[in-house]
């Protein structure tokens, strides 16, 4: 087991839960709807991310290898770019940021596709 990648999933789910109720109680009357749906989406992948990421760091403990550990990584840099930029978007309205969302998604994919390999080559 990987007990780095297991502590940034846990601490990614726990962050996920409180920017969410964070979102919800703090933000629904500052937010338009549009902006808040962006927020939302942001904090939904990275509670997924964050159960992949864990999901990962447990794989290593029986499967070691280095597409199983980037594939964590990618998840990982994907919940800073992807969800990092909705939340930055929505709550300061500059959307240039929005520009950087893709590019998190793309490590998202990254991830996903190692995780794929990985498992045809065990």
């Amino acid at each position: 087991m990987d007990k780095t990648l297991l502590l940034v999933g846990a601490v990614a789910g726990f962050l996920a839960v409180a920017i969410g109720a964070f979102g919800v109680h703090g933000l629904r009357a500052r937010l338009s709807p549009d902006m808040l749906a962006a927020f939302e989406t942001g904090v939904r992948y990275q509670m997924y991310h964050a159960l992949a990421i864990v999901m990962v760091a447990l794989i290593l403990g029986r499967f070691d290898g280095w597409m199983f550990r980037t594939a964590g990584w990618a998840f990982t840099v994907g919940i800073v770019l992807f969800s990092g930029s909705l939340y930055l978007l929505a709550v300061t309205g500059v959307t240039i940021l929005g520009a950087i969302t893709p590019i998190g998604g793309l490590a998202f994919l990254v991830g996903w596709g190692l995780l794929a390999v990985g498992a045809v080559a065990i």
